[in-house]
């Protein structure tokens, strides 16, 4: 199956919620109290197995023999861009996401694509932030992460309903399994990945002073393919020089990281010795994370020294085209 709006350029789309902060879900959150829990709910949560993709280091893994060809069909020249921080559009910048405790009551899920959607019902609060705002016309992304349960939820597309939700897509997650979605199925993400475990948070850097897992990344144009752990393509092409979902990059070990400040320093050597996947069709070389009022998007506007031609591709095995 295509998916439906992956052919747009969904990371263009930078606004979202904060889902840390009561002041800031008061001001650009839905109506109701505030229940959103500040990072320390979640900062002894394991955000799957340590050996699973995400967690696993690729500091020392071969590189593609096809790398060049890949990062020069996204753009060697084309700078890193964050998107996420504070505000953009009278919105927060980035995905946002909120956690809950197991007390929270689950309320149903409508999917428009039932067929590769995990059936709810889904412990979702009536004001759970939204990427963009309640307004949005972009991706509207809602993250939500039962700490007590160590459960993911994610929708696609979320609007609040008269009794609870809709969405075009929905996945959930168990934390503590490395199980993958079923072969071709997407997620909230067009790669079929999960989206929170490849954000940055401000509260990793400013916490553990590290980022500990890899990221996640956009880039417009991608082949009708998708490689592990990615379950789902999302493209018309078959051109073999575009890259797949799931694609898999890392920052040049010798790429100078002296000249940055802390935080952005923490981000590039993540990149270097995790990487970044492709999750979807979006911006070239945009970096997702979270919005947070904590930023300096200043600071962050100077990870854009960095170009595509810092980064090289991770050797991929198994491609799986259409088809194939």
């Amino acid at each position: 199956m295509i998916d439906r709006r992956r052919f747009l350029a969904s990371g263009l789309y930078g606004a979202g919620a904060l889902a840390t902060g009561i002041y800031w879900q008061s001001r650009f959150g839905q109506s109701g109290d505030p229940v959103v829990h500040h990072d320390p709910e979640g900062s002894a949560l394991q955000v799957f197995p340590p050996d699973n993709a995400w967690n696993t280091p690729v500091t020392d893994a071969p590189v593609d023999p096809l790398s060049a060809l890949y990062i020069s069909t996204i753009g060697a020249d084309t700078p890193l861009h964050p998107d996420f921080g504070t505000v953009w559009d009278g919105a927060p910048l980035g995905i946002p996401y909120i956690y809950v405790h197991s007390s929270q009551p689950k309320v149903p899920v409508t999917f428009t694509y039932n067929d590769e959607s995990d059936p709810g019902p889904y412990p979702i609060p009536d004001n759970a932030p939204i990427e963009g705002g309640p307004n949005s016309d972009g991706d509207r992304h809602v993250l939500v992460i039962d700490v007590d349960s160590h459960i993911l939820y994610e929708l696609y597309n979320a609007r609040k309903t008269s009794d609870g939700w809709s969405a075009d897509s929905g996945a959930i997650y168990h934390l503590d399994s490395n199980k993958l979605r079923p072969a071709g199925w997407t997620s909230a993400d067009a790669a079929g990945l999960p989206i929170f475990p490849g954000l940055v948070r401000y509260d990793e850097l400013e916490r553990d002073k590290a980022i500990r897992h890899a990221l996640r990344f956009t880039c417009q144009h991608t082949q009708r393919a998708y490689v592990y752990p990615a379950r789902h393509f999302a493209s018309k092409s078959s051109n073999p020089s575009l890259p797949p979902m799931g694609m898999r990059v890392r920052l040049r070990a010798d790429f100078d990281t002296s000249s940055f400040s802390s935080k952005p320093r923490i981000i590039l050597k993540a990149l270097k010795e995790y990487g970044m996947f492709l999750a979807d069709n979006g911006g070239n070389w945009f970096l997702s994370g979270a919005p947070d009022p904590r930023w300096s998007d200043e600071v962050l506007h100077t990870l854009t020294r960095v170009h595509g031609r810092d980064f090289e591709v991770i050797r991929m095995d198994h491609i799986v085209r259409a088809g194939g």
